[in-house]
């Protein structure tokens, strides 16, 4: 199973690219020995569109396109449930053991997930009540996804 991190925008070149990119190479580097085939990152154009809920839609149908068929869907929203690492890191195990192709975690553009992706989702997600920057909840995905893989394997990075 490859876990994918799914984003509406782009993320730009500076420090939190950098912080990003370094939960990314861990987690790529861990993958394996959690019986993952790897981690990735994804990124679509906002759109364009004049009205939020068009734009909304727009980016949702794009990010859904880049689950894999099966793909276990994770909405990233301030409505959803938040979670402490090790059940998250459980969820990606039972996807895993389930035979799933990917865990698809999705961050929605400046307007949020409409209505259809969290339909979709097997889980919809929160890292709080706060609104968080898009960039600052990549980062945020990106390191629980590494924490869950090395909660997965039983690497001392996780010391709760």
């Amino acid at each position: 199973m490859k876990i994918v991190l799914a984003a509406a925008g782009r993320l730009k070149a500076g420090p939190e690219r950098d912080i990003a990119n370094r939960y990314l190479e861990r987690a790529q580097a861990a993958a394996r020995s959690a019986g993952l085939t790897g981690v990735d990152w994804r990124e679509i154009e906002d759109s364009k569109a004049r009205r939020a809920e068009d734009r909304k839609s727009e980016e949702g149908e794009a990010l859904l396109a880049l689950a894999a068929r099966g793909a276990r869907i994770i909405a990233l929203d301030e409505r959803g449930k938040t979670l402490a690492s090790e059940t998250f890191a459980a969820d990606i195990g039972r996807a895993r053991d389930d035979g799933a192709p990917a865990y698809v975690l999705v961050i929605g553009g400046a307007d949020g997930l409409p209505d259809a992706v969290r339909a979709q989702a097997a889980l919809t997600l929160s890292f709080g009540a706060m609104t968080w920057p898009h960039q600052l909840v990549r980062i945020m995905a990106l390191e629980q996804v590494y924490r869950a893989i090395t909660i997965l394997t039983g690497h001392p990075y996780h010391r709760a």
